[in-house]
């Protein structure tokens, strides 16, 4: 990668992560901000978003300015989203907040994979959801939409 301006991004903690503009500016939002000329003398401020979110971030956005779509990136791409759930859904949010729109695609796919073949009950164990209907409730719903239950 070409040294370019360096554009300083700093994490819920205050901690300061020093990146290429041309990798900050896969974030629409972080672009908006450098064009706005938000990170004069200073670093861009994000205040939702861990360090350790944050450097994951970076590293995938970093991977896909340095590396051409090929098989390398899609083999990054597939080691990248290996992570447990947690720090999973963290990413999607960063992402989100930040607009970068293929980090998006690849975490929430990656989620729909999971759901994939999963019944309700699976569905509810994988994500910790506590079922807070009553029996008769709960038949209610199966009776209504027999489809999520095949």
């Amino acid at each position: 990668m070409s040294t370019g301006k360096m554009i300083v991004l700093r994490s819920k903690e205050n901690e300061t992560f020093e990146v290429e503009e041309a990798v900050a500016v896969m974030s629409p939002t972080i672009k908006r901000m450098i064009e706005d000329d938000h990170s004069a003398d200073t670093s861009i401020p994000l205040p939702k978003i861990t360090s350790k979110i944050l450097a994951k971030v970076i590293e995938y956005c970093k991977k896909h300015v340095e590396t051409p779509e090929s098989e390398e990136l899609k083999s990054f791409d597939a080691d990248f989203v290996k992570v447990d759930q947690q720090t999973l859904f963290d990413v999607i949010i960063a992402a989100h907040d930040l607009n970068i729109k293929s980090l998006v695609d690849l975490t929430c796919q990656t989620v729909a994979d999971m759901l994939k073949g999963c019944t309700p009950e699976q569905i509810s164990k994988t994500f910790n959801i506590e079922n807070n209907f009553a029996p008769e409730e709960e038949e209610q719903v199966r009776r209504e939409n027999p489809w999520a239950f095949e």
